[in-house]
Protein backbone atom coordinates (compact mmCIF):
# COMPACT_ATOMS: atom_id res chain seq x y z
CA UNK A 1 0.00 0.00 0.00
CA UNK A 2 1.36 3.61 -1.27
CA UNK A 3 0.79 6.74 0.61
CA UNK A 4 2.26 9.64 -0.23
CA UNK A 5 1.77 12.85 2.08
CA UNK A 6 2.14 16.59 1.35
CA UNK A 7 3.60 18.55 4.12
CA UNK A 8 4.64 22.12 4.47
CA UNK A 9 6.94 21.10 7.62
CA UNK A 10 9.74 18.68 7.84
CA UNK A 11 8.39 18.07 11.17
CA UNK A 12 5.93 15.92 9.94
CA UNK A 13 7.81 12.79 8.37
CA UNK A 14 8.93 11.71 12.08
CA UNK A 15 5.43 12.04 13.26
CA UNK A 16 4.03 10.24 10.43
CA UNK A 17 6.32 7.67 10.16
CA UNK A 18 5.85 6.80 14.09
CA UNK A 19 2.66 6.73 13.47
CA UNK A 20 2.62 4.02 10.72
CA UNK A 21 4.98 2.13 12.51
CA UNK A 22 2.39 1.58 15.46
CA UNK A 23 -0.72 1.47 13.84
CA UNK A 24 -0.21 0.84 10.05
CA UNK A 25 3.34 -0.94 9.65
CA UNK A 26 2.11 -2.64 5.86
CA UNK A 27 2.42 0.95 4.77
CA UNK A 28 4.76 2.58 2.75
CA UNK A 29 4.63 6.53 2.74
CA UNK A 30 6.27 8.95 0.53
CA UNK A 31 7.35 12.04 1.92
CA UNK A 32 7.17 15.51 -0.47
CA UNK A 33 7.87 18.42 1.93
CA UNK A 34 7.21 21.83 0.57
CA UNK A 35 7.53 24.95 3.37
CA UNK A 36 7.39 27.40 0.73
CA UNK A 37 3.79 27.07 -0.09
CA UNK A 38 2.93 27.92 3.42
CA UNK A 39 4.57 30.98 3.11
CA UNK A 40 3.15 31.74 -0.22
CA UNK A 41 -0.48 30.98 1.04
CA UNK A 42 -0.12 32.82 4.06
CA UNK A 43 0.00 35.84 1.89
CA UNK A 44 -1.60 35.65 -0.97
CA UNK A 45 -4.45 32.69 0.03
CA UNK A 46 -4.24 29.07 -0.49
CA UNK A 47 -5.96 28.90 -3.69
CA UNK A 48 -2.52 30.86 -5.01
CA UNK A 49 -0.82 27.73 -4.91
CA UNK A 50 -3.72 25.31 -6.83
CA UNK A 51 -0.78 24.65 -9.93
CA UNK A 52 1.72 23.75 -7.64
CA UNK A 53 -0.33 21.71 -5.53
CA UNK A 54 -2.63 19.78 -8.50
CA UNK A 55 1.52 19.14 -10.33
CA UNK A 56 2.67 17.58 -6.87
CA UNK A 57 -0.77 15.36 -6.69
CA UNK A 58 0.20 14.51 -10.27
CA UNK A 59 4.16 13.30 -9.80
CA UNK A 60 2.88 11.47 -6.30
CA UNK A 61 0.68 9.69 -8.42
CA UNK A 62 2.82 9.17 -11.51
CA UNK A 63 5.50 7.67 -8.63
CA UNK A 64 3.06 4.95 -7.47
CA UNK A 65 0.84 6.45 -4.62
CA UNK A 66 -3.03 4.90 -4.56
CA UNK A 67 -3.90 8.13 -2.23
CA UNK A 68 -2.27 11.62 -0.99
CA UNK A 69 -2.83 13.18 2.30
CA UNK A 70 -2.37 16.73 2.84
CA UNK A 71 -0.89 17.16 6.09
CA UNK A 72 -1.41 20.98 5.98
CA UNK A 73 -4.48 22.53 7.52
CA UNK A 74 -3.99 25.84 4.96
CA UNK A 75 -3.77 24.04 2.06
CA UNK A 76 -5.82 21.16 3.21
CA UNK A 77 -9.15 22.35 1.24
CA UNK A 78 -7.62 22.77 -2.19
CA UNK A 79 -5.64 19.35 -1.88
CA UNK A 80 -8.71 17.68 -1.31
CA UNK A 81 -10.80 20.01 -4.21
CA UNK A 82 -8.19 18.72 -6.61
CA UNK A 83 -8.95 14.55 -6.27
CA UNK A 84 -10.81 14.52 -9.50
CA UNK A 85 -7.80 15.72 -10.91
CA UNK A 86 -5.46 13.55 -9.18
CA UNK A 87 -7.42 10.36 -10.40
CA UNK A 88 -6.78 8.87 -6.65
CA UNK A 89 -8.22 9.85 -2.99
CA UNK A 90 -6.93 12.88 -1.88
CA UNK A 91 -7.32 13.53 1.87
CA UNK A 92 -6.66 16.43 4.30
CA UNK A 93 -5.44 14.88 7.07
CA UNK A 94 -8.04 17.20 9.73
CA UNK A 95 -11.34 15.99 8.70
CA UNK A 96 -11.96 13.16 10.52
CA UNK A 97 -10.70 15.23 13.55
CA UNK A 98 -13.35 17.87 12.39
CA UNK A 99 -16.19 15.62 12.27
CA UNK A 100 -15.30 14.06 15.57
CA UNK A 101 -15.04 17.71 17.04
CA UNK A 102 -18.51 18.33 16.30
CA UNK A 103 -20.05 15.14 17.64
CA UNK A 104 -18.05 15.32 20.83
CA UNK A 105 -19.27 19.26 21.04
CA UNK A 106 -22.59 18.21 21.00
CA UNK A 107 -22.41 15.38 23.42
CA UNK A 108 -23.09 12.52 21.34
CA UNK A 109 -19.40 10.89 22.34
CA UNK A 110 -19.39 8.28 25.15
CA UNK A 111 -17.63 11.12 27.18
CA UNK A 112 -20.35 13.32 27.55
CA UNK A 113 -23.75 12.60 29.17
CA UNK A 114 -25.73 14.84 28.11
CA UNK A 115 -26.42 16.40 24.72
CA UNK A 116 -26.45 20.61 24.46
CA UNK A 117 -28.54 22.58 21.24
CA UNK A 118 -25.13 23.90 20.26
CA UNK A 119 -21.94 22.52 20.58
CA UNK A 120 -18.88 24.43 21.71
CA UNK A 121 -15.29 24.31 20.01
CA UNK A 122 -12.20 25.89 20.45
CA UNK A 123 -10.13 25.78 17.55
CA UNK A 124 -6.54 26.57 18.45
CA UNK A 125 -3.59 27.91 15.94
CA UNK A 126 -0.43 29.20 15.76
CA UNK A 127 -0.77 30.32 11.83
CA UNK A 128 -3.62 32.97 11.45
CA UNK A 129 -4.13 31.59 7.73
CA UNK A 130 -5.14 28.45 9.11
CA UNK A 131 -8.37 29.53 11.14
CA UNK A 132 -10.62 29.92 7.64
CA UNK A 133 -9.61 26.52 6.28
CA UNK A 134 -10.62 24.91 9.67
CA UNK A 135 -13.82 26.87 10.39
CA UNK A 136 -15.04 25.63 6.81
CA UNK A 137 -14.36 22.47 7.37
CA UNK A 138 -15.75 22.40 11.00
CA UNK A 139 -18.86 24.13 9.49
CA UNK A 140 -18.97 21.09 6.38
CA UNK A 141 -18.55 18.74 9.36
CA UNK A 142 -21.43 20.41 11.47
CA UNK A 143 -23.80 20.76 8.09
CA UNK A 144 -23.22 17.00 7.18
CA UNK A 145 -24.63 15.78 11.10
CA UNK A 146 -27.26 18.36 11.06
CA UNK A 147 -25.85 19.99 14.38
CA UNK A 148 -25.52 23.52 15.27
CA UNK A 149 -22.09 24.36 16.30
CA UNK A 150 -20.35 27.66 18.00
CA UNK A 151 -16.88 27.84 17.06
CA UNK A 152 -14.07 30.61 18.31
CA UNK A 153 -10.46 30.72 17.68
CA UNK A 154 -7.79 30.74 20.17
CA UNK A 155 -4.35 32.48 18.35
CA UNK A 156 -1.28 31.57 20.03
CA UNK A 157 0.82 34.70 19.85
CA UNK A 158 4.44 34.37 18.86
CA UNK A 159 4.41 30.64 18.60
CA UNK A 160 5.18 30.10 15.24
CA UNK A 161 8.34 32.21 15.01
CA UNK A 162 9.70 29.65 17.44
CA UNK A 163 8.41 27.19 15.45
CA UNK A 164 10.51 28.64 12.78
CA UNK A 165 13.71 29.06 14.72
CA UNK A 166 13.46 25.78 15.92
CA UNK A 167 12.47 25.79 19.43
CA UNK A 168 10.03 22.83 19.59
CA UNK A 169 10.17 23.03 23.55
CA UNK A 170 9.39 26.97 23.47
CA UNK A 171 6.74 26.24 20.72
CA UNK A 172 4.72 23.75 22.81
CA UNK A 173 4.87 25.47 25.70
CA UNK A 174 3.24 27.99 24.53
CA UNK A 175 0.72 26.17 22.65
CA UNK A 176 0.07 24.00 26.22
CA UNK A 177 -0.40 27.21 28.00
CA UNK A 178 -3.10 28.46 25.85
CA UNK A 179 -5.22 25.31 26.02
CA UNK A 180 -5.15 25.29 29.45
CA UNK A 181 -6.87 28.50 29.46
CA UNK A 182 -9.53 27.74 27.30
CA UNK A 183 -12.94 27.98 29.16
CA UNK A 184 -16.65 27.55 28.29
CA UNK A 185 -15.62 25.25 25.81
CA UNK A 186 -17.17 21.18 25.12
CA UNK A 187 -14.00 20.44 22.70
CA UNK A 188 -10.52 22.06 21.97
CA UNK A 189 -9.48 21.47 18.59
CA UNK A 190 -5.71 21.72 17.42
CA UNK A 191 -5.91 23.35 13.77
CA UNK A 192 -2.14 22.29 13.22
CA UNK A 193 -0.76 18.67 12.86
CA UNK A 194 2.71 20.62 14.11
CA UNK A 195 0.49 21.32 17.79
CA UNK A 196 -0.10 17.41 18.18
CA UNK A 197 2.22 16.96 21.44
CA UNK A 198 1.28 19.86 23.15
CA UNK A 199 -1.66 17.54 24.38
CA UNK A 200 1.14 15.87 26.00
CA UNK A 201 2.02 19.02 28.15
CA UNK A 202 -1.16 20.68 28.57
CA UNK A 203 -3.46 19.86 32.13
CA UNK A 204 -7.04 20.60 30.71
CA UNK A 205 -9.51 18.21 31.30
CA UNK A 206 -11.63 18.99 28.09
CA UNK A 207 -10.69 16.82 24.98
CA UNK A 208 -8.36 17.61 23.04
CA UNK A 209 -8.31 16.96 19.45
CA UNK A 210 -5.35 16.87 17.12
CA UNK A 211 -5.59 15.13 13.66
CA UNK A 212 -2.47 13.00 12.81
CA UNK A 213 -3.78 9.63 14.13
CA UNK A 214 -7.25 9.66 12.78
CA UNK A 215 -6.20 11.12 9.26
CA UNK A 216 -3.30 8.57 8.53
CA UNK A 217 -6.07 6.11 10.08
CA UNK A 218 -8.33 7.14 6.75
CA UNK A 219 -5.58 7.54 4.32
CA UNK A 220 -4.63 4.09 5.12
CA UNK A 221 -8.61 2.97 4.89
CA UNK A 222 -8.10 4.50 0.94
CA UNK A 223 -5.26 2.27 0.41
CA UNK A 224 -6.22 -0.72 1.62
CA UNK A 225 -9.46 -0.05 -0.20
CA UNK A 226 -7.58 0.25 -3.55
CA UNK A 227 -5.66 -2.92 -2.86
CA UNK A 228 -8.80 -4.71 -3.00
CA UNK A 229 -10.37 -3.21 -5.76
Amino acid sequence: MNLALLHTSPVHVPVFDALRDADHPGLELRHVVREELLARAGVEGPEAVTDEVRALLAAAVADGAQAVLCTCSTLGAVAEGLAADAGVPVLRVDRPMAARAVAEGNGVSPARTELRARGRIAVVATVRSTFGPTLDLIGEEAARAGRAVDVRTVFVEGAWELFLAGDRDGYLALVATAIDGIAGADVIVLAQASLTDATERAHTTLPVLASPRPGLAAAASECASANRA
